[in-house]
């Protein structure tokens, strides 16, 4: 007599069964080695005073198995833009245009993070100036560059004293166009960052009255583009210089001197200046954890309430935490 052949199937899937817990090691795929940068040419961009002069400072450009092309940008947002399309490959900027990108759903993550003094995100005003507090820029010209760091800081101190962006007039320029425009009196106050705050300081007088104290969150981001991420070579040169740049970060953390001194000379800016800059300090390495991603979420929510960018951002869907373990990140 025939067996039923739901019986014979039972059977078939026991045998399976019998065989997968045996003591004979089932097959694995072999173990890939990590992806050689050697030959790489790695393109990043900075900004004034980043990266580069950072690496030199602590002497740790030297040794590199790959080639780094470096491009240097006036802010965030042409940064952003630039991994988005493809022109390079990693670059550092702050919390603000980040969350642009992932409001443009632009294809790129967020492969490192680190945090600094938030003293130097401050609102600026000239030194004769009737304004004292924030509640008093109410009407007044406010050069800041669109979708910075600044704008995000504008942003929270507003808010921290009942306004919103509607109760100011706000001039979006790059940080250089901004600087001739607060000197020559045609804004009224200048929303910026270090290196700049301490050049307009030290250099045109200018008087702070709101620091991101209390405020700002400090974070910084490193971006990867999509097409840099999807080639082992170059996620392994990136791996390499994302531990370099949090070695550079710890060093000039504690040799204020030599990081100023390289500053100087990259950028041409008076040594006083980035010796106040660096007197704040550098930003030091965070890992990308809860806490980051939830103050990060709420600046977007910020942005999307005062209808700067259009919907939701979950923040999350850009953090790419794959590079944690390489720079020794809890």
């Amino acid at each position: 007599m025939r067996r039923p052949r739901a019986a014979g199937l039972i059977l078939v899937a026991l045998a399976l069964l019998v065989a997968g817990c045996s003591s004979v090691p089932r097959s694995r795929p072999p173990v890939q080695p990590p992806a050689d940068p050697t030959g790489v040419v790695l393109r990043v961009g900075d900004q004034k005073g980043g990266a580069q002069s950072l690496l030199r400072a602590a002497n740790l450009l030297a040794g590199m198995p790959y080639r780094v092309e470096w491009t240097t940008f006036t802010a965030g947002p042409p940064l952003i833009e630039a991994a988005r399309s493809g022109a390079i490959d990693l670059g550092q900027t702050g919390n603000t245009p980040v969350i642009f990108a992932a409001a443009a759903r632009a294809r790129v993550q967020l492969v490192a993070a680190s945090q600094g003094n938030v003293v130097s995100d401050a609102i600026l005003v000239p030194a004769n100036s009737p304004i004292h507090t924030v509640a008093d820029l109410r009407d007044k010209r406010i050069a800041v560059g669109k979708g910075t760091s600044a704008h995000g800081q504008l942003l929270y101190s507003l808010r921290a004293a009942g306004m919103t962006l509607d109760d100011v007039d706000p001039a979006y320029l790059a940080p250089s166009d901004a600087y001739a425009a607060f000197k020559q009196g045609q804004v009224d106050a200048w929303a910026t960052w270090d290196p700049y705050t301490a050049q307009a300081q030290l250099e045109a007088g200018a008087r702070v009255i709101a620091t991101g104290d209390g405020t700002a969150n400090g974070y910084s981001f490193q971006v990867a583009s999509n097409e840099a991420l999807a080639d082992p070579r170059k996620q392994a040169a990136i791996a390499d210089l994302l531990g370099r740049v949090n070695a550079a970060m710890r060093y000039s953390d504690a040799h204020h001197d030599q990081r100023a001194a390289v500053w100087s000379k990259e950028t041409k800016l008076a040594l006083p200046v980035t010796r106040l800059a660096a007197d704040r300090g550098p930003d030091l390495p965070v890992a990308m954890d809860d806490k980051l991603v939830r103050s990060e979420q709420d600046l977007a929510d910020a942005f999307s309430d005062a209808g700067v960018i259009p919907g939701r951002v979950r923040f999350a869907d850009i953090v790419d935490r794959r590079f944690e373990a390489e720079r020794r990140i809890p």
